[in-house]
Formats: C-alpha cells, sequence, structure tokens
C-alpha cells in the first residue's frame, strides 16, 4: 500500500470525516425538511399537552362549597380538619373520608370568618386547623404549565424554522462543491483488486504500469519519465471499466475518487467548472489518487458544435477539465481515469498526449475469459455437480461482463424460487434466454391456428439456418413466447469471431427472411409476425452498402459511420450524397433483400419435408433442443454443420 505523506493523512482523515457525514444520505429537499420539520413541533406540542392532561387529571377530586356551607358543617360537629392554602380551604370531614374545597376572603382570618357565620368557640376548638404553604414541583408545573406550554412550542417552532434556513444558506454556499462517492484504501468490503476481475488480460497488463507508479513514482521520476496524467478506458457498455479503475485504485492502495460526467453540469453556469476545481482539489490534498469520471462524453464531447452557445456550461467544465489536466497547474501523483463507450464524440483536446496519454480498449470477453469471468461470479452461489461452465460460455458469445453477471444472479433467482438450496445446470441455461429474450410468457396462449403459423415460421428459420453454409448453427427452437417474441430460434455460432464476411451477411439475411416465406407458402397470407424480421434484414442490408462497402455497383465508399452519420463536427447532420446516389443505395438494398429470399424460397420448397417435420415437432413438444433438432433434420437428408465444415469453409 502506498504511504501517505503528513499532509496527504491530514486531508484524508478530512476526507473521512466528510464521508461520515455522507453515510447519512443525500439532502432531503428544503421543502420537505420544512414541513418534516413542522410535523414534529406539532408532535411535541401534542405530547406536552397529553402530559399536561394527564397530570391535571390525577389531581384528587374535590368539590367546591360556599363557606357559609362548611360553617354549617362545622357547627353540626361534621368537620374534622381544615387545612388554610392561602385564600383556598380543604375541608376533611369525619366520615366517609369526604373532601370538599371552599374559599375564604382574602386578608381576614378563617376563625374570625367562622364566628360571624354563627360558629361556637367549643365547636371551632373541635376542629383541628392547619395553615400550609404552596410549593413543590406539582404545584408549579400544574399551575405554570397553561403558560409555559404555548411559550415552548413557540421558541421550538422558531427553532425549527431558523435551523431549517441555516441549512438551505449552507446549501448554498456548498452549491459548487464536488461530491465524488470516494472508496478508501483502508475499505476492505469496497476494496478491489485485479484478482476480482476476469478476462481483459491486455487491459490489467497496460493498467499494471499505473498502478506501478502510484507505488513507487521515485523510480520513474529518477529517469526522467513524465508522470501518465490520464487513462482513458473505451469499450461497449458492460465490459468492467468502472470495475478495472477501482482494481487499479486498489492495488496501489490510493483513495479512489468516483463520479459521473453528468454530475458536473447544472442549470447555472460556472457550477461544472466550480465542482471540476473542487474534486482535483480533494484529490491532489489525498494524492498519491486516482479520479475516475465515468461516462467522461456527458462533458467530453466535441466543442464549438452550436448547441447551447459557445460559452455553454458544459463547455465550461470541459475546459476546466482541461486545465487541471495540462493547464496552468502542474499537479503530480493524481492520476484521472475516465470511461467511455463513444471515445469518438469526445473532443481532440482531451484526447491528445499530455492529457489522456493512455488509451486502455476493453473489448467483450472471448470464450476463456467468459468461463473466468462465471467462475468470478458462481464463487459464493451454491452450484450442483452437474455445473459446467465451459458450456455456458460458449453459449454466449457476445456476451459482456455484466450481463454474464446477471445469467448467474438469474440462475440463483430462478433455483430459489422453485425451492431448491443449489443451482443447476439447467438453471444457468434457462438464465441464458431470459437475459436475451425476456421471461417466458406462460400465460399468452395461443389458438390452435396462431401456434400452428408460429411454429411453421420459426421452421423456416431453422431450415434455411441448418443448409445455408455460412449461418450460424440452430442450438434451439421454440415456440414459447419470451418477452416481445411469439417464438425464437437461437441460433450461436461455433467459435468466437470478430470479422463478419459479406457471404456471412447474406446468409444472415436470407435465414432472417425464412419465416416470412414460409407463412406465406404455407397459408397463402402474411401475419404480423414478420414485421421485427423485416426491419432486421433491411437495416443490415442498408448497413452493407452503406457502411461496410459491401455493394458491387456502388463499390469500397462508406457512406454512414459505425456509429451513424457524424459530421466533422460531431453532430448528426443530412447525408452527405445527393439524391442520385440515395437512389443507387435504395435500389442496392432491394438487390439483396430480393437475392436472398429467392435463395431462402428455394431452399424452403426443396426441404419441404423436413420444413413439415420441425414444425409437426413443435407443435407437438413447443421447445427443440439442439440434438433433438438435429435428429428430426437427419432423418430427412439433411447433415448438421460440424467445426470442421466452418473451418473449411473459412
Amino acid at each position: 500500500m502506498a504511504k501517505l505523506s503528513d499532509k496527504g493523512k491530514k486531508a484524508f482523515n478530512m476526507l473521512s470525516l466528510k464521508r461520515e457525514e455522507k453515510e447519512g444520505g443525500k439532502p432531503r429537499p428544503p421543502g420537505r425538511g420544512l414541513f418534516n420539520n413542522a410535523l414534529a413541533t406539532l408532535f411535541i406540542f401534542l405530547v406536552l399537552m397529553t402530559l399536561y392532561s394527564f397530570l391535571a387529571g390525577n389531581r384528587p377530586e374535590t368539590s367546591l362549597v360556599p363557606i357559609s356551607e362548611v360553617a354549617s358543617d362545622v357547627a353540626r360537629g361534621d368537620v374534622a380538619e381544615i387545612k388554610i392554602q392561602g385564600d383556598t380551604l380543604e375541608v376533611i370531614y369525619t366520615k366517609g373520608d369526604v373532601v370538599k374545597q371552599s374559599k375564604k376572603e382574602v386578608g381576614i382570618g378563617l376563625s374570625e370568618t367562622l364566628l360571624n357565620y354563627g360558629v361556637t368557640p367549643e365547636k371551632l376548638r373541635e376542629v383541628k386547623i392547619s395553615v400550609e404553604s404552596e410549593s413543590g414541583f406539582m404545584y408549579w408545573l400544574l399551575n405554570l404549565a397553561p403558560f409555559i406550554i404555548p411559550i415552548l412550542f413557540i421558541v421550538v417552532f422558531i427553532w425549527f424554522l431558523t435551523r431549517q434556513i441555516r441549512g438551505a444558506g449552507m446549501q448554498a454556499f456548498t452549491f459548487g462543491q464536488s461530491k465524488p462517492r470516494i472508496i478508501f484504501p483502508t475499505d476492505k468490503k469496497q476494496r478491489v483488486t485485479f484478482k476480482d476481475v476476469a478476462g481483459v488480460k491486455e487491459a490489467k497488463e497496460e493498467l499494471k504500469e499505473i498502478v506501478d507508479f502510484l507505488k513507487n513514482p521515485k523510480k520513474f521520476l529518477d529517469i526522467g519519465a513524465q508522470i501518465p496524467k490520464g487513462v482513458l478506458l473505451m469499450g461497449a457498455s458492460g465490459t468492467g471499466k468502472t470495475l478495472l479503475a477501482r482494481a487499479v485504485a486498489g492495488e496501489a492502495g490510493v483513495p479512489f475518487f468516483s463520479i459521473s460526467g453528468s454530475e458536473f453540469v447544472e442549470l447555472f453556469v460556472g457550477v461544472g467548472a466550480s465542482r471540476v476545481r473542487d474534486l482535483f482539489k480533494l484529490a491532489k490534498q489525498a494524492a498519491p489518487s486516482i479520479i475516475f469520471v465515468d461516462e467522461i462524453d456527458a462533458v467530453g464531447r466535441v466543442r464549438g458544435t452550436g448547441v447551447g452557445g459557445g460559452n455553454d456550461e458544459r463547455e465550461q467544465t470541459l475546459n476546466q477539465i482541461l486545465v487541471e489536466m495540462d493547464g496552468f497547474e502542474q499537479h503530480e501523483k493524481v492520476i484521472v481515469m475516465a470511461a467511455s463507450n463513444r471515445p469518438d464524440v469526445l473532443d481532440p483536446a482531451l484526447v491528445r498526449p499530455g492529457r489522456f496519454d493512455r488509451r486502455v480498449v476493453v473489448d467483450l470477453p472471448d470464450r476463456d475469459d467468459r468461463e473466468a469471468i462465471l467462475a468470478v461470479h458462481a464463487l459464493k452461489k451454491q452450484l450442483a455437480e452437474d455445473v459446467n461452465l465451459r458450456i455456458i460460455a460458449e453459449r454466449t458469445p457476445g456476451f459482456s461482463g455484466a450481463d454474464l453477471h446477471s445469467i448467474v444472479n438469474e440462475a440463483a433467482i430462478l433455483a430459489a424460487r422453485e425451492s431448491r438450496n443449489k443451482v443447476a445446470q439447467f438453471d444457468l441455461i434457462r438464465s441464458i434466454e431470459k437475459v436475451m429474450l425476456g421471461p417466458e410468457r406462460k400465460s399468452h396462449l395461443l389458438s390452435q391456428k396462431e401456434k400452428e403459423i408460429t411454429a411453421y415460421h420459426e421452421a423456416g428459420h431453422a431450415l434455411v439456418a441448418s443448409v445455408l453454409p455460412y449461418a450460424d448453427p440452430v442450438h434451439k427452437v421454440s415456440i414459447i413466447a419470451r418477452g416481445r417474441a411469439g417464438g425464437y430460434t437461437l441460433k450461436l455460432p461455433l467459435e468466437d469471431r470478430k470479422l463478419q464476411s459479406r457471404k456471412e451477411f447474406l446468409d444472415d439475411i436470407a435465414v432472417t427472411l425464412g419465416g416470412y416465406i414460409v407463412e406465406k407458402m404455407m397459408f397463402g397470407d402474411i401475419t404480423t409476425g414478420p414485421s421485427n424480421d423485416l426491419q432486421v434484414a433491411s437495416a443490415l442490408a442498408r448497413d452493407m452498402v452503406t457502411k461496410y462497402g459491401m455493394s458491387e455497383k456502388l463499390g469500397p465508399i462508406a457512406f454512414e459511420t459505425l456509429m451513424g452519420r457524424v459530421g466533422n463536427r460531431g453532430m448528426y447532420e443530412e447525408r452527405e450524397y445527393g439524391e442520385k446516389i440515395g437512389d443507387v443505395i435504395d435500389s442496392e438494398v432491394a438487390k439483396i433483400i430480393s437475392e436472398a429470399f429467392a435463395r431462402a424460397d428455394e431452399i424452403i420448397k426443396k426441404h419441404k419435408g423436413a420444413l413439415e417435420g420441425i414444425a409437426q415437432k413443435l407443435i407437438e413438444v413447443e421447445t427443440l433442443e439442439r440434438e433433438e433438432f438435429e435428429k428430426v433434420i437427419i432423418a430427412h437428408g439433411i447433415q448438421p454443420k460440424k467445426k470442421k465444415d466452418i473451418e473449411h469453409q473459412k
């Protein structure tokens, strides 16, 4: 673990206190806080009133009688004792423990009053008369409570209002401060190392240099090497860019400041730049440290596009990031890491050498990497003996690390839902389809006619895919609805590939049109079922012409980029070709579709017996796995694809 300087330790302690303050959660909106405070004040007032009522209700019940009645009772000898408290008389009778209260005139003695009412001195001497002073906590509480409780209520209410206003004022002062999520090297629960990141071997090798520098910067500085200021992680969504950044901080043992690019941008101009300054200030105080900006394209897009004017908030924020990374203020031992799946839209000044010196590409995992990722995610799961992660890795080409995590988690949920304490292989296979297509819609009942149409539709896809040489082999065919699909044909390549040829594209289009052709051939009509197939086929054919230069007529010309029609300023613009070229593109797309249609139509007519066999089997069992499907097509003279056949074709 890297050692912190005295200044870094102070900053570290300050950041620890700041983190503890934030653990209580985000501040509540002012309006909601005021409402809650008012409710709390009202609740306290009600509690005090209830307490007062309870105490006042516990006083002994006495009846107030006139002094003349007391004099008559004394004259008859019914009174045993009289207690005098100021001008209040507490009269205790000889029979039944009766207690009554009365009032006497102020400034005149009780004996004089009773004598005036005709009580003889002899009768008066028989009564015990005592004078008591009014005191005690309960006396003062009961007498002063009607005055104190309203005053307390007003004081508490004003205190709550003052506290709320003071909080709002403090928020105004801290509006320009950044609020990054901080992971400290001492936090073992959140610490991540390279052991926790499976796959991405090349990316980890590239990042080990950053770890080495953070651990031992003197080795690099002594030889005159400059410190890398920034590392840009590029790759598809879910490939583990954020996890890799956390692993770098965990390996180096330095504080990790994480923030999203969108958190810099606010309605008010200058707030984003202020937050950038504050973030870099915190990171410098805790140096050596790492700043990680996720989705940096939110603020790092190309400037000068005209959106929001030349002085909008986003551009000011980007300018401040550029200055902090390689501007007037030079800093050491703070490395900025950022992640983006849209590196093509970033400003050139942001990705030039001296700012983001390293560009690390995080690709989708291959088969071996997928198996390793599945093993990491399965560590805390209870797996059955039949689980084979290699098979799951083979059935998930193109899946990202996040997708694989979702597969393992969904498998555990499926097992728990069925009250089993271990995850079986069948659960993992089912979870693949759930992640790809969605959950089974068992309540989606088809009529016999719809079931027959769906079966023939999927049989058309599967048949064409089995016959065409460059189409992926069929792994599963089902007419059980999943997600938005009424049925599906699962095709998976026998091996991972990074490139796709023109012949493979043409076969894929033909397979996609297989369901449409079968519906028209077998039922003489067309349903809405193939609508998505037609959209996919049309889009793929257009990409072949406009992006990949696979048109024989137009040749090797790209009319659109891989990310769409993007102009030289990063804005989506109108197409940069004329109407004549547009007509040629449309005709080439139509030609590709018509040729694929003719090939698929020929295959379906030639192997109509196999089509009938697949469809009838689907109507009977609803789902055909690869082994069962291959038995059906072999029975009709079609040989399934093997790996050696694919290698021979290539």
